[in-house]
C-alpha cells in the first residue's frame, strides 16, 4: 500500500496539470479573440477616419469648384411694371391668349420633328408640328430649343419656368427636386388666381408642392425609365377631356416621358422610338381639334438626348430640344419670309429655353417673373404681318426693364464693382435712348423701333453673358483648403503603407492621438465661428477638426519614426506601383488623355503581365515558374479580351467601335450576347473551382456555395437577361408588364441568394478543409492515427474568398449581359492575380493592390460605363423592384445603380484581403496589420487619382472643356473614392471578422 499511495498522487497531479494546461490555453485563446476583435474594429475606426477626411475634403472643394449662384427673394407685380407703356392691359402687356396647355415631351430632340431623307426609326415618325408650322404660319411656328446644360429634366423645369440658369450642382438632385421658392411662371399664375392642372411626370410637385388643383391632376412615377406607356397613357386619358371643358381650368402643364424612357431603354434608333413619337404625332392632333380659339397650345422637349438615348451632359444631341407654339387665333408671324420654313437644323435660328418664360409670360397677360433673363421669342409677338416692331420693341423693353431690375440688386447684394456691369450698362443706356425717340413719333416708324428692340436685345445678351461670367466665379480659397486636407490624408496613408511595425497594434495609440486632435480642432473651429460672424460655422469646424486630427495622427512617434525612413519604394515592384499611378495622375491635365483613359490602363495592366511573366521565369522552384508563367499569361489574355468591351465616348469616334451594345445608336444588348450570361454560368464555377482544387480547399461550404448556389444564381442571372430581351423584342406572347413582374422576382431571388445564403454561408461556415484519419498499421511503430487536413495551406484565403464571390453573383446580375461577362474575367482575373502574387512572393507588396485598383478602373470602361453623366446607366435601378415610390425603394434604387456603375471598384476592393490571405496557413501571425498595408494601399490609389483630378479640374476651371470632360472625371474620382472607402470598411474589414474567428475556432490563434 505505502508503494501504490505514491503512484496514486501522482496519477492525480498528472491529471491535475492537463486541467490546468486547457484551462490556460482556453483563457489565452478568449484573451487572444478579444484582442483581434478590439484591434480589428480599431482598424475600422481608423479606415472610417480616412474616409470622413476625404468627404471633408471633397465637400470643401466642391463647395468652391461647382457653380452657385445667389437667389433673389424679390418677385415682380402687376402693379409695378419695370418701364411705362402706352397701353400696358391689366398687367404689365396686353394678353393674347386666356388659357394655356403647356406639353412637355420629354427629351424631345429638334431633328425628331423635322422631315428627313434618311430612315433611322426616330425620324419622320412625329410630322404634325413641321406640317402645321408650314402650311399654317399664322398658327404655329417651330424652333429649336437649346438647353443649358446639364440636359437633366430637374434643371430644365427650374429653367423652364424662372428664366434663369441652372448651376452644375444641381445635377445631383436630379431625382430629389426641392420646391423653387424664387419668383417663377407658375407662381406667377397661381398668386393671380388662375386654376393650374399638372398631369405626367411627378418631378412637378416636387418643384411647385399644393399649386395644382388637386381634381384634375393625375402625377406619375417618374423614375422608371422601363416603363414607357404609364404615363403617357395616363396623360393622353385625362388631358384630352379636360380640353373640351375648358371652364374648368385655366392652365394645364402636360408632361410625357415615353420618349425619354425609350431612348434610355432601347436608344433613338429603335422601333420602340418611332411608336413613341407616333403616339405622340396622334395625341398632338387631338389636342389641336379640341382646342378653343383663345387658347395657346405649347409643346416642346425640356432636352434631347445622345446617340444611346441618354442626356445630362452638353453634346449638341443633349440640348438640341424642339418648340412649337400652337393657336387657331392666328396671332403668329416672320419677320422675313425666310423664316417660314423651320430650320432644318438646330443650328439654325434657335430659340434658348429661358426665353419661353418672358414669352408665356406676357402671351398671358402676366409679370415676367423677377430673376428672368431670356428675351421674348419673336414670332410670337411681330404680329401676323411681321412687321410689328412697336409691339416687339414693348415686350423687349419691358423684360430687358425687368432684366435691368434684377441686374441692379444683384450687384447691390453682391456688392459688385461698376467694371463688372459697365458693358451691359452702356448697352442698357443706348437701348433705352432709342426706346425714348421711337416712342415719341406719334405716327408708326417701324424702323425706330426695330433698332429698339435689336438694342434691348443686345443689352439682354451682353447681360446674360456677364451672368454667366458671375457666376462661374469659384471660392478658391474653399477649394485650396479642400485640396490641402485631401493631401495631408493622402500623406497619412503612405504613411500606413510603409509601417515598419504592425499598424493593428499601433492603431489604440494612433486613434488616442486622432481623438485628441479632433476635440481640438472641434473646440477652435467652434470659436472661428462665433468670433467670425462672416465664416460658416458649419465649414469652420470641419476645416478645423480635419486639420486637428490629421496633426494628432502625424504626432505619433511610431509614425514619425517610420516616416524619417522616407516614402521612397524600395523595390522594383514598389516603383512600379509608384509610375503607374503618378503618370497616370499627371496625365489627367490632358484632355485627350482623359478621353483615352481606357485604352492607357490597358498599358498599364498589360506591362505588369509582362513584368510578372519575366518575374515568374526567374523563380527558383520549377513549380513557381511554371505556375507564375502560365497565370501572368493567362492574366494578359484575359485583359485583352477584356478590353473588346467597349462603350465609345463622343471625343473618341471615329477612332472608337462600341460593341457593348447592339449598335452605337441603341441602350440594348445585341442578340448574340445572350450567350454571354450562359457562358458565365458554366464556366466560372468551374474555374473558380480549380483555385481551389489548386490548394485542395474545394471542402465543406465552398462545395455548397460555388458548385450550387452561385452557379444557380448566375443561370439565373441568365434568364433574367433572356427574359429582358425577349420583352424589348417581343417575342413572347406574355404581356411586358407579366414580364416585368417575373424579372423583378427572378431578381430578388438572386439578389437573396447572394446577400442572404450566400452571407448565411460565408458567416457562419466552417473554413473550408475536410480532415481524414488514416487507421494505424498494426505494424506501425506510432500507436496515433495518421491526419490529413485538406485546404490547411490555404485556410484563410479559401474562405474569404468566398465573400468576393457573393458579390460578384450581386454584381453580375445588375450588368448588362456585356458587363456581366466583363464581370465575370474580372473575378478570374482577381484569382489569377492571387497566384501571380503568391508564386512570386508578392504578397505583402504593394504591387497587389495597386494592379487591383487598376483592373477595377479598367473595367469600369468594360461595363459601358465613361466618365460622363450620360452613361449613367438608370435603367439598373429597376433590375429588382418595380418602380420607386417609397423611400426604401429609392434607396435600393440607389444601391442597384451604385452596384452596376462602380461595381469593378467595389470587388477589387473587397479582393484586397484576399491578395494577402491566398495560400496563407492558419496561425500566421500579423495577418491583420499586412491586410492594413494592403487596404491602405490600395485606397491610396484611388486617393491619389482623386487628388490629382481635383487640382486639376481646379487649375483648368476655366478651360473650354471643363464641363465636358475634366468636371465630370473629377466627380467620378471623388464618387470611386468615397464607395471604395465605404465597402472597404463596412464589406471586406467586416469580413474579415469572422473569417478570423471561424479559422481560430478550429486551430486557434
Amino acid at each position: 500500500m505505502a508503494k501504490g499511495e505514491p503512484k496514486s498522487v501522482r496519477f492525480e497531479s498528472a491529471e491535475k496539470t492537463k486541467a490546468e494546461l486547457r484551462a490556460e490555453a482556453e483563457a489565452e485563446a478568449k484573451v487572444r479573440s478579444v484582442e483581434f476583435k478590439s484591434q480589428h474594429f480599431l482598424v475600422a475606426v481608423f479606415f472610417f477616419w480616412i474616409f470622413s477626411i476625404h468627404a471633408t475634403g471633397i465637400y470643401l472643394f466642391t463647395k468652391g469648384f461647382l457653380l452657385t449662384r445667389l437667389v433673389l427673394d424679390h418677385k415682380s407685380t402687376c402693379a409695378e411694371p419695370p418701364i411705362a407703356l402706352d397701353n400696358h392691359g391689366t398687367c404689365w402687356h396686353p394678353k393674347t391668349f386666356d388659357k394655356a396647355v403647356v406639353v412637355i415631351i420629354d427629351a424631345l430632340r429638334y431633328d425628331f420633328t423635322v422631315p428627313h431623307d434618311d430612315t433611322q426609326h426616330y425620324l419622320n415618325a412625329l410630322n404634325v408640328l413641321h406640317e402645321t408650322a408650314t402650311e399654317e404660319p399664322h398658327n404655329a411656328f417651330l424652333r429649336p430649343f437649346i438647353a443649358d446644360p446639364p440636359t437633366t429634366t430637374l434643371q430644365r423645369l427650374k429653367g423652364l419656368t424662372t428664366g434663369t440658369l441652372p448651376t452644375f450642382i444641381d445635377a445631383g438632385s436630379n431625382f430629389a427636386g426641392t420646391a423653387i421658392e424664387e419668383d417663377n411662371l407658375v407662381k406667377q399664375l397661381r398668386e393671380a388666381n388662375k386654376t393650374l392642372v399638372h398631369i405626367g411626370d411627378d418631378t412637378w410637385h416636387s418643384l411647385f408642392p399644393g399649386y395644382f388643383e388637386p381634381n384634375f391632376t393625375h402625377s406619375y412615377d417618374s423614375f422608371n425609365v422601363w416603363d414607357l406607356h404609364t404615363v403617357d397613357n395616363g396623360v393622353n386619358e385625362h388631358l384630352i377631356p379636360l380640353l373640351r371643358t375648358p371652364e374648368k381650368w385655366d392652365v394645364i402643364f402636360g408632361h410625357y416621358l415615353g420618349v425619354d424612357h425609350a431612348g434610355h431603354r432601347y436608344g433613338p434608333d429603335h422601333a420602340a422610338m418611332a411608336a413613341k413619337l407616333k403616339q405622340m404625332d396622334g395625341a398632338i392632333r387631338e389636342m389641336i381639334q379640341a382646342l378653343d380659339d383663345n387658347t395657346l397650345l405649347v409643346v416642346m422637349g425640356d432636352h434631347g438626348m445622345d446617340a444611346k438615348g441618354d442626356h445630362g451632359g452638353e453634346s449638341d444631341d443633349e440640348v438640341e430640344a424642339a418648340l412649337w407654339m400652337y393657336s387657331k387665333k392666328g396671332v403668329f408671324g416672320r419677320s422675313s419670309t425666310d423664316f417660314i420654313i423651320p430650320p432644318k437644323t438646330a443650328k439654325d435660328r434657335p430659340a434658348a429655353q429661358i426665353d419661353l418664360v418672358p414669352t408665356l409670360s406676357l402671351l398671358l397677360g402676366m409679370p415676367v417673373p423677377f430673376n428672368n433673363l431670356g428675351t421674348p421669342i419673336e414670332e410670337a409677338f411681330i404680329g401676323k404681318s411681321g412687321n410689328d416692331w412697336k409691339n416687339m420693341a414693348a415686350v423687349q423693353a419691358l423684360t430687358a426693364s425687368q432684366i435691368k431690375n434684377y441686374q441692379t440688386e444683384y450687384a447691390k447684394v453682391r456688392n459688385l464693382d461698376d467694371k463688372s456691369t459697365s458693358e451691359p450698362m452702356r448697352l442698357w443706356n443706348k437701348a433705352l435712348q432709342t426706346w425714348t425717340s421711337s416712342t415719341s413719333f406719334t405716327t408708326s416708324k417701324n424702323e425706330f423701333y426695330r433698332t429698339a428692340a435689336k438694342a434691348f436685345m443686345m443689352y439682354q445678351e451682353e447681360n446674360l453673358r456677364v451672368c454667366k461670367s458671375l457666376w462661374a466665379r469659384f471660392n478658391v480659397t474653399s477649394m485650396v483648403t479642400g485640396i490641402s486636407i485631401l493631401a495631408l490624408g493622402l500623406v497619412s496613408l503612405l504613411a500606413v503603407t510603409t509601417f515598419r511595425i504592425d499598424l493593428a497594434s499601433q492603431a489604440p495609440l494612433l486613434l488616442q492621438r486622432i481623438g485628441m486632435g479632433t476635440v481640438a480642432g472641434a473646440v477652435s473651429g467652434a470659436a472661428v465661428g462665433v468670433l467670425a460672424p462672416d465664416a460658416s460655422t458649419l465649414n469652420s469646424v470641419l476645416v478645423a477638426i480635419s486639420i486637428g486630427s490629421l496633426f494628432g495622427f502625424a504626432s505619433n512617434s511610431a509614425l514619425l519614426v517610420s516616416l524619417s525612413a522616407g516614402l521612397a519604394p524600395t523595390s522594383l515592384w514598389g516603383w512600379m506601383a509608384v509610375i503607374f499611378t503618378v503618370s497616370q495622375s499627371i496625365g489627367f491635365a490632358s484632355n485627350s488623355y482623359t478621353i483615352w483613359e481606357d485604352e492607357i490602363l490597358l498599358c498599364f495592366i498589360s506591362t505588369f503581365a509582362l513584368l510578372s511573366f519575366v518575374s515568374s521565369l526567374r523563380q527558383a522552384a520549377t513549380v513557381d515558374r511554371v505556375l507564375g508563367a502560365y497565370h501572368s499569361i493567362l492574366f494578359l489574355v484575359i485583359t485583352r479580351v477584356a478590353s473588346l468591351s467597349r462603350l465609345c465616348r463622343e471625343e473618341q469616334m471615329p477612332y472608337c467601335r462600341s460593341t457593348y451594345y447592339a449598335s452605337a445608336t441603341s441602350s440594348t444588348s445585341a442578340t448574340w450576347q445572350l450567350v454571354i450570361p450562359f457562358a458565365l454560368a458554366l464556366l466560372i464555377p468551374s474555374i473558380i473551382k480549380s483555385f481551389y482544387e489548386g490548394t485542395r480547399s474545394y471542402e465543406a461550404s465552398a462545395i455548397f456555395w460555388i458548385g450550387f448556389a452561385f452557379r444557380l444564381g448566375l443561370y439565373g442571372s441568365a434568364v433574367y437577361w433572356t427574359l429582358d430581351a425577349a420583352d424589348n423584342n417581343d417575342w413572347l406572347l406574355l404581356s411586358s408588364s407579366t414580364l416585368g413582374t417575373i424579372k423583378v422576382l427572378l431578381a430578388q431571388i438572386i439578389l437573396a441568394i447572394a446577400f442572404a445564403a450566400g452571407t448565411a454561408t460565408y458567416t457562419f461556415a466552417p473554413p473550408c478543409i475536410r480532415v481524414s484519419t488514416s487507421s494505424v498499421s498494426a505494424n506501425s511503430p506510432s500507436q496515433r492515427p495518421a491526419v490529413t487536413i485538406l485546404g490547411f495551406m490555404n485556410v484563410h484565403g479559401s474562405r474569404y474568398a468566398l465573400l468576393v464571390t457573393i458579390w460578384l453573383l450581386a454584381i453580375i446580375l445588375v450588368q448588362k449581359p456585356m458587363g456581366g461577362g466583363a464581370m465575370g474575367l474580372l473575378g478570374w482575373q482577381i484569382f489569377s492575380l492571387a497566384e501571380i502574387l503568391d508564386t512570386n512572393a508578392l504578397s505583402e507588396s504593394s504591387a497587389g493592390p495597386v494592379v487591383l485598383a487598376l483592373l477595377g478602373a479598367f473595367y469600369f470602361f468594360k461595363t459601358g460605363h465613361t466618365a460622363t453623366l450620360a452613361s449613367i446607366q438608370w435603367d439598373s435601378a429597376f433590375v429588382a423592384i418595380r418602380s420607386a415610390s417609397s423611400t426604401t425603394s429609392y434607396v435600393v434604387s440607389a444601391v442597384l445603380v451604385t452596384l452596376n456603375m462602380f461595381g469593378p471598384q467595389i470587388l477589387a476592393v473587397i479582393a484586397v484581403p484576399l491578395l494577402v490571405l491566398w495560400k496563407q496557413p492558419p496561425r500566421r501571425q500579423g495577418l491583420l496589420g499586412k491586410i492594413v498595408r494592403a487596404m491602405a494601399c490600395h485606397v491610396a490609389y484611388h486617393a491619389v487619382i482623386n487628388l490629382a483630378t481635383t487640382m486639376w479640374a481646379g487649375h483648368l476651371r476655366r478651360h473650354l472643356m471643363l464641363y465636358r470632360i475634366f468636371s465630370p472625371r473629377f466627380m467620378m474620382g471623388a464618387l470611386v473614392l468615397l464607395v471604395v472607402d465605404l465597402v472597404g470598411i463596412v464589406v471586406a474589414l467586416g469580413g474579415l471578422r469572422s473569417n478570423f474567428l471561424s479559422v481560430a475556432e478550429i486551430f486557434g490563434w
